[in-house]
C-alpha cells in the first residue's frame, strides 16, 4: 500500500511540470522537497522562509541537509511580525503565518515560471487545527502528500528507505505556538522558548515543548512561567538524578519567575485544550 501511494505521489508531482515546495526542514517538507527534486529535478525548488518564529538550529540544519542530499533551497524573509492579527495571536494565528508565506511565494513562482506551489500536509492531518489550510486554500496551494493518502507512519518509513535524517526526527512546530492563544506573541518571548527547549534537547530529551504562560501581577507587571512538557516515556529521566532542579534552574537563568512541569508529557495540539475565538482576517 505505501508503495502505491508513493508512486502517486511521484506521478502527481510529475504532472505538474515543475514546483516550488514550501519547505521547514521538518519530516514532512524534507521528504516532499527531496520527492519533488529526485522528479523534477531543476524544475523543483525548495523554499523556507526565515522569522523569529524558527528555531536557528532549525534554519541551519534544513539548509545543510538540502546540501547533503542535493537539492536546491532558498531562504525568504517573511514579515508576520508585521502584522498585528498574527501578534495578537488568536486560535487561528497560523493561517497569518501561512497568508505571509504564500504571499511571498506566490510571485516567486510566477517570476521563475513554477507552475504549482506545493506544501507537507499530510493525510494524518485531516481533521486536526489546521488553519493554515484555509491560506493554502486561498493560494491554490497543494498537499500533494495529503492527496496521494501518505500518512506521517508511511512519510517516516519512506524517509528511512530513502535514507532521510529526519525519518525519527522529533515533531517540530513554530516557537509560536508555545505561547498560548491570546497572548501576545513578542521576539522576546520567542527567545525564551528557543533557548529553553535548546537546554532540554541538550540534556537528551527527544519530545520537548516549553510552554510560555504570562503571569500578570496585581500592579500590572508580567511575570514568565514555563510549562515543560516532554514525552511521557521520560518523565522519570526528567524527574530523577536532581535534573529537574537543573533545568529549572537553568530556565529561571532565562527570565522565568516560575518553571513546572505537565505531569500529562508532551502531546500533540495541548495549545489547543483551550481555544479561543478565531480572528477574521482583515479585509
Amino acid at each position: 500500500m505505501v508503495d502505491a501511494k508513493y508512486n502517486d505521489l511521484r506521478e502527481r508531482l510529475k504532472s505538474y511540470g515543475s514546483c516550488l515546495v514550501a519547505y521547514s526542514g521538518g519530516v514532512d517538507s524534507v521528504f516532499l522537497a527531496w520527492v519533488a527534486h529526485d522528479v523534477l529535478g531543476e524544475r523543483a525548488l525548495a523554499v523556507i522562509a526565515d522569522s523569529p518564529s524558527l528555531p536557528r538550529r532549525e534554519l541551519a540544519e534544513a539548509l545543510e541537509l538540502a546540501r547533503q542530499h542535493g537539492f536546491p533551497v532558498r531562504v525568504v524573509k517573511t514579515g508576520e511580525f508585521e502584522n498585528p492579527q498574527y501578534l495578537s495571536n488568536p486560535s487561528n494565528r497560523c493561517y497569518f503565518c501561512k497568508f505571509e508565506l504564500f504571499t511571498e511565494l506566490a510571485p516567486l513562482a510566477r517570476k521563475e515560471g513554477f507552475a504549482v506551489i506545493v506544501y507537507g500536509e499530510n493525510a494524518s492531518d485531516i481533521g486536526d487545527h489546521r488553519p493554515g489550510a484555509q491560506a493554502a486554500s486561498e493560494f491554490q496551494v497543494r498537499a500533494p502528500l495529503k492527496e496521494a493518502g501518505l500518512t506521517k507512519a508511511e512519510i517516516r518509513e519512506l524517509s528511512a528507505r530513502l535514507g532521510l535524517p529526519t525519518a525519527d526526527k522529533p515533531q517540530m512546530a513554530c516557537l509560536s505556538s508555545r505561547i498560548p492563544y491570546g497572548e501576545a506573541v513578542t521576539v522576546e518571548k520567542l527567545r525564551m522558548i528557543e533557548e529553553a527547549e535548546y537546554l532540554l534537547r541538550d540534556a537528551g530529551f527527544y519530545d520537548v515543548r516549553v510552554r510560555h504562560h504570562e503571569l500578570k501581577g496585581a500592579e500590572g507587571g508580567v511575570r514568565h512561567l514555563a510549562r515543560i512538557e516532554v514525552g511521557s516515556a521520560e518523565l522519570p529521566k526528567f524527574l530523577g538524578n536532581g535534573l529537574s532542579a537543573k533545568i529549572a534552574a537553568g530556565l529561571r537563568a532565562l527570565g522565568y519567575a516560575h518553571v513546572t512541569v505537565d505531569l500529562e508529557g508532551y502531546r500533540r495540539g495541548s495549545v489547543n485544550e483551550t481555544p479561543v475565538v478565531w480572528q477574521r482576517p482583515a479585509s
